[in-house]
């Protein structure tokens, strides 16, 4: 009777351990960095020979260079979905459309360094 008393105070404070750990632990979000870099490497591959320096380049740089949130996640989607900066007018909202050519000249020279020379980027 005391062996199963014993086992069972023993599988409570297991129990009660796990779930306490659990709520103290930080919930782990993907870094967006990080998943624009798993999105990206693929469509570079074949294309430049360190394709995993091009796409933090790119990312680095669109971060830096363009500062509205929405124009700036449209360029990083366009960027992993297709291994080119590119965004689809839909992408925006309607009032933000006619930023997409300032939102390219801001990044034309950085991407085309990135590109060609990302170590000097």
């Amino acid at each position: 009777m005391i062996v199963r008393f014993c086992a069972a105070a023993f599988v409570s404070l297991l129990t009660i351990s796990a779930a306490h750990a659990q709520v103290r632990a930080p919930s782990r979000l993907p870094d967006p960095r990080s998943e624009f870099m798993r999105q990206c490497a693929p469509r570079m591959l074949g294309r430049w020979e360190h394709p995993e320096e091009v796409c933090g380049c790119l990312h680095d740089h669109a971060v830096a260079a363009v500062e509205d949130r929405d124009l700036r996640e449209a360029l990083l989607r366009g960027i992993s979905e297709t291994g080119v900066p590119t965004i689809e007018t839909d992408w925006v909202p309607a009032s933000k459309q006619g930023e997409i050519g300032s939102t390219f000249t801001k990044i034309a020279k950085p991407t085309l360094q990135c590109m060609f020379d990302p170590a000097k980027s």
